[in-house]
């Protein structure tokens, strides 16, 4: 770490240029990664592509995610972050012009895998910037700030579809530029950022598994809700006799709920802890799988997605946080690592298991599904709040 960030985060001061520029790289890339998932799928939908082979080839993203994220920590150390990450910020960019230049199917596996493998470390290594740097005092509120505007990044990349469309070039050059972006930020802020974490044992993913598996539990639940509700509330709501117009803005609620309450979250943290509100994230979501049934015919289904979102989300943020709170030196680059992985394991298995409880048991299958697996992260979080749980103990590797 940097003697500037060093002395900032003692003292409590929050080196403000050098968190924005991290937030505005992982929101540009969050803008191109939004705009990628509903683009190539409009493509291959209107090339009369099956179901199931759009489906697998949006799962070769997050997939990219899970192959890339034990190596991240290896490649930090001996490339160092800010060259890696430039690195992949070209690499991602030419994957989605040769993905661009295709359009084929087939050709768009491999293709999108090798984009979620180059895209993962971005994500990565500016989370641990961030980490390094925040002030502990401010560590809520900062992180929750980030939570929120990577939500709306992400939201921004399906809306400027509806200025661009999804013919030819115009779509992709919005994506190829937002990556490209993400690089020239990086070398703008290169000399405000610290350095990888090279104190302490260095750490494998696989290690940070045995170190945290509930945190990482929480993680692939919160990538899990959020994919699931994404893919298949239409699916619900269409059962149920709602008409598309209905259920749209509905995930624009949901995402707007997502983006708007992680600061709360966040600031809720500093004053009571983050491992309450993150067993109160939980709570909240269990109760929105509860309540869904009940109330999806009623104007009160409004302020429930909304809160939906951001609680579901929240798991996610508190979650960093909590990661923060626990870890210094390499096993914070091989945490955030392992985040990355366990969200694209989340992602992966999430949809297609909630799909298939929805085929066995009818459309009632969602709520029960996220249900079921808010119910066992409950138990988990209360279960590691008790005396002896490894969650009472501050694992500091560097130490």
């Amino acid at each position: 770490m940097t003697a500037e960030s060093t002395t900032s985060a003692r003292e409590g001061r929050a080196p403000w240029a050098a968190m924005a520029g991290i937030i505005a790289t992982v929101t540009v890339f969050a803008v191109a990664q939004g705009l990628t998932y509903p683009l190539l799928s409009f493509i291959l939908e209107r090339q009369g592509t099956a179901p199931l082979l759009i489906g697998l080839s949006a799962a070769m993203t997050p997939l990219g995610f899970i192959l890339s994220a034990p190596v991240i920590p290896m490649l930090a150390r001996r490339i160092g972050g800010a060259r890696l990450a430039i690195l992949c910020s070209l690499l991602a960019a030419f994957t989605l012009a040769a993905i661009a230049w295709t359009q084929d199917v087939w050709s768009w596996m491999p293709l999108r895998l090798l984009l979620g493998g180059f895209a993962n470390p971005l994500s990565v290594i500016s989370e641990t910037w961030l980490v390094q740097i925040t002030p502990a005092s401010r560590r809520g509120r900062i992180m929750g700030l980030y939570s929120s505007v990577v939500s709306a990044g992400f939201g921004i990349g399906p809306l400027s579809l509806g200025l661009v469309g999804t013919q030819g070039w115009a779509p992709f050059a919005i994506g190829i530029v937002a990556f490209l972006v993400c690089g020239l930020i990086v070398l703008a802020v290169v000399p405000r950022l610290p350095s990888m974490p090279k104190v302490g044992e260095a750490t494998s993913v696989a290690g940070f598994i045995m170190l945290a598996p509930i945190l990482l539990f929480a993680v692939a639940t919160a990538a899990a809700f959020e994919q699931t509700l994404l893919s298949l509330i239409a699916v619900y709501g269409a059962a149920l006799g709602a008409a598309e117009q209905h259920i749209a803005p509905l995930i624009t609620c949901f995402i707007a709920g997502n983006a708007a309450l992680q600061i709360l979250l966040g600031r809720m943290s500093e004053h009571f802890g983050s491992r309450p509100i993150l067993l109160l994230c939980c709570l909240a979501s269990l109760a929105g799988c509860l309540l869904l049934p009940l109330l999806f015919d009623t104007w009160l289904i409004w302020p429930l997605v909304f809160v939906w979102g951001g609680v579901s989300f929240g798991i996610y943020t508190l979650s960093l946080i909590q990661l923060g709170e626990r870890l210094t030196g390499q096993a914070l680059i091989a945490g955030n690592a392992a985040f990355a992985f366990a969200w694209g394991l989340g992602g992966i298995v999430g949809s297609p298991a909630t799909g298939l409880a929805m085929q066995l048991v009818g459309h009632q299958g969602l709520p029960m599904s996220l249900g079921l697996l808010c119910s066992v992260l409950v138990v988990l979080v209360m279960a590691e709040r008790r005396p002896g749980g490894w969650g009472r103990k501050r694992v500091r590797p560097d130490t």
